[in-house]
C-alpha cells in the first residue's frame, strides 16, 4: 500500500523532497560514471574525484531510497505463508510483533550508524578531503527518515487493519487529489 496519499502535509513534503534528492542523486551517478568511463576510454585519463563522489552518492541514495520505499509501502513482504498458516485473528498481532522487531532494528542501526559516523568524522577522503563520517552518516540519517515513515505506517495499519484499509484516492496526472474514492 502506498501510504503517501494519507500522510499529513509535512510527511508528504518530506517524501517529495527525498524523491527529488533520489532523482538528482541517480542522475548524478549515471552522469559521473558515464563521463568518467568516456574520458578513460577516449582521452586516457579519468577524474579521480568522481569515484569518491559516486561512492558518497551511492550510499546516500541507498539509505534515502530505503525511506522512499517505506513511504510507498514497497518493501518486500512474503504474506502467503502467514495467510496459509496463521489464523486470521492473529494476523494483526503478528504484524505488531514484526513492526516492533523492525523498530528495534532501526533504532540499533541509527545508534550504531551514529557511532561509526562520529568516530570516523575526523578522517578525510584521499582526493576531496571530505569527512569519512559524512559517508557513514548516510545510514543513521536514512534509517531515521525510514523510522519516521514506518511509525506513521505502523500506527495507520494498527488503526485500519487490512480488511478496513482506507480506499485509494484517485489522482490527476499532475498528482492532485480529485477527491474521488476508487
Amino acid at each position: 500500500m502506498d501510504y503517501r496519499a494519507i500522510y499529513p502535509l509535512p510527511l508528504r513534503l518530506l517524501s517529495s523532497l527525498i524523491d527529488m534528492i533520489l532523482v538528482l542523486g541517480g542522475l548524478s551517478i549515471v552522469t559521473l560514471v558515464f563521463v568518467n568511463a568516456t574520458l578513460r576510454g577516449a582521452a586516457g585519463f579519468d577524474l579521480a574525484w568522481s569515484l569518491e563522489v559516486t561512492a558518497f552518492l551511492l550510499l546516500w541514495t541507498t539509505f534515502l531510497g530505503c525511506a522512499a520505499a517505506i513511504a510507498r509501502g514497497a518493501h518486500m513482504r512474503v504474506t502467503e505463508i502467514v495467510e496459509l498458516f496463521v489464523p486470521q485473528g492473529a494476523h494483526r498481532f503478528l504484524l505488531a510483533a514484526i513492526n516492533i522487531v523492525v523498530l528495534v532494528m532501526m533504532a540499533s542501526l541509527i545508534f550504531e550508524g551514529y557511532s561509526i559516523s562520529s568516530h570516523t568524522w575526523a578522517q578525510r577522503t584521499t582526493v576531496l578531503y571530505w569527512p569519512v563520517g559524512f559517508l557513514y552518516a548516510s545510514m543513521p540519517v536514512g534509517i531515521a527518515l525510514s523510522l519516521i515513515f514506518h511509525l506513521f505506517n505502523m500506527v495507520h495499519d494498527w488503526r485500519s487493519p487490512p480488511d478496513r484499509q482506507d480506499p485509494p484516492i484517485a489522482h490527476h496526472v499532475d498528482g492532485a487529489d480529485t477527491g474521488a474514492v476508487l
